[in-house]
């Protein structure tokens, strides 16, 4: 996959649709929720930089 810049890209909000979001962050793991309470929830999480997801904190919780 290339040319895809990290980010989160939110669609559905306020048009009667579906609310759906993608989350793709810079160590390359994708998530996508739908529903306006995941949205709701994922938006409040995900972060670009610094990855979430390789920090030492990340780390030891998965170990924990």
């Amino acid at each position: 996959m290339t040319g895809i810049q990290p980010g989160l890209t939110v669609r559905g909000f306020g048009h009667h649709e579906l609310p759906v979001a993608d989350w793709l962050c810079t160590c390359g793991r994708h998530e996508r929720t739908r529903g306006r309470r995941a949205v709701i929830e994922l938006t409040t999480r995900a972060r670009v930089q610094p990855c979430p997801h390789t920090t030492p904190a990340a780390s030891g919780r998965a170990a924990a």
